[in-house]
């Protein structure tokens, strides 16, 4: 599935769960130490680095070329889980009193911004300058991953267009693996093995 169109899809399926969050869930449990709100403070912050990290009209030399060196930059630089749980917190925070509405209105800009910028646009991560087109599957990845936890901690039905989205996610996950965890993933789909607890490729 190409970058925007998966990056569109894993947003469509992200946006319906968010419209299915119940008012009195934004408390209950949602992912790890998060509570729902907070989860998806954490998940919207796939859109509002769009706005802060793209760089309109403007191209230059990248650092990371693709999703996966993204990755594995953040995995040996920015992935310390305190600081994630409470970036999480935080941004959940700032949804404010209506957080469904606010995460479209995020959504909306940097959808919008998306749709505005060539595939060569440049992105300045924290971790290193990308192009739009090399970025936008990791914001992909997020929408599908998240959207899937969403759902599950708010009891709904996984939207058909986060199913279609979970297949190029699960592309990326295979190559952000090492070596060792491609084959206990192979494995694993085959029904030859089960994967070790805590299992993770990111």
């Amino acid at each position: 599935m190409e970058a925007r169109v998966w990056f569109t899809t894993a947003a469509d399926g992200f946006l319906a769960v968010v419209d299915g969050i119940e008012p009195d869930r934004w408390e209950r449990p949602g992912l790890g130490v998060w509570d729902v709100r907070s989860l998806l403070g954490h998940a919207a912050r796939a859109f509002a680095t769009l706005e802060s990290y793209l760089r309109p009209g403007t191209t230059g030399d990248v650092a990371l070329p693709a999703a996966v060196d993204y990755y594995r930059a953040v995995r040996s630089g920015l992935s310390d889980p305190a600081q994630v749980a409470e970036r999480g917190r935080q941004a959940g925070e700032a949804l404010g009193p209506e957080p469904r509405a606010r995460v479209h209105d995020i959504a909306q800009r940097a959808q919008s911004l998306v749709r505005d910028c060539a595939d060569d646009t440049l992105v300045e991560t924290p971790v290193g300058a990308m192009t739009l087109r090399g970025y936008l599957p990791t914001r992909a990845f997020e929408l599908t991953v998240h959207g899937i936890d969403l759902a599950r901690a708010t009891d709904q039905r996984i939207p058909t267009a986060l199913v279609d989205a979970a297949v190029p996610a699960m592309d990326l996950g295979a190559a952000m693996a090492s070596a060792e965890q491609r084959i206990e993933l192979l494995l694993a789909m085959t029904g030859r093995t089960t994967l070790p607890e805590g299992f993770s490729v990111v």
